[in-house]
């Protein structure tokens, strides 16, 4: 079974120095059929004006992903991480037992346009940490890539959930595919382009929630970027 979900039935906020839009229940945006997709809670797509951004605030018993699509993001933690993250790195914080952070444009002439994914831990109290380091480009040209996985896997980047974010950048008419396991639910999030999965058009920011199927076949419609989430 498969489902599309357009780009505009996205809860949608404008703050002036903030545009976002939450593909599940956030803030002042609320859907009770939204509410996350298995143990992926969040997926919000912000751009933010030059030198504005989030002060310093506090998270718990999240992780914590930043994907960045254009310009940078500055990012100064409580357990003494920092680093200006941009397209081609990735940047995982988990919040565990509590973190504080801000996240700030430092240009002041460009917009960063970025991801924010929060993913539910297995349980409450991990210690809080914070990593970033660039993606392998040639190997995500070549198709999926997983970029994170649970503790104990092979995945660059390691979590406290069995949870799974596969990355492929795609050329014009390049097809990749992916065997789906039994069992498991998946949600395929197009970040830039346009694509072609499992016979469904998708544009950016549209997703496609896909359960019980055998294997997912993505065609890009010039260059594109997929995010895919492999949840329980």
């Amino acid at each position: 079974m498969q489902a599309l979900r357009k780009s505009d039935e996205r809860g949608h906020a404008d703050r002036g120095w903030l545009e976002s839009w939450h593909s599940f229940s956030f803030s002042d945006y609320y859907d009770p059929q939204r509410m996350g997709f298995g143990t992926l809670r969040v997926i919000n797509e912000d751009i933010i004006v030059p030198t504005a951004g989030f002060p310093p605030h506090s998270h718990q018993d999240m992780e914590i992903i930043t994907y960045v699509l254009e310009g940078t993001i500055r990012h100064r933690d409580s357990t003494g991480g920092s680093g200006d993250l941009s397209h081609g790195e990735l940047q995982v914080m988990h919040a565990g037992g509590g973190i504080t952070h801000s996240e700030i444009n430092p240009s002041t002439g460009e917009r960063t346009h970025l991801l924010q994914i929060w993913i539910q831990p297995d349980r409450r109290g991990h210690p809080a940490g914070y990593e970033q380091a660039p993606l392998d480009a040639d190997a995500l040209r070549r198709g999926f890539v997983t970029a994170v996985g649970p503790k104990g896997s092979d995945a660059q980047f390691q979590i406290n959930q069995d949870a799974r974010l596969d990355i492929a950048w795609l050329a014009d008419g390049q097809t990749v595919e992916k065997a789906l396991a039994q069992g498991r639910q998946y949600y395929l999030q197009v970040a830039r382009g346009s694509v072609v999965a499992n016979g469904e058009k998708l544009a950016a920011g549209d997703a496609l929630t896909l359960r019980d199927e055998a294997k997912l076949v993505v065609t890009a419609s010039g260059e594109a970027e997929v995010l895919l989430f492999d949840v329980a």
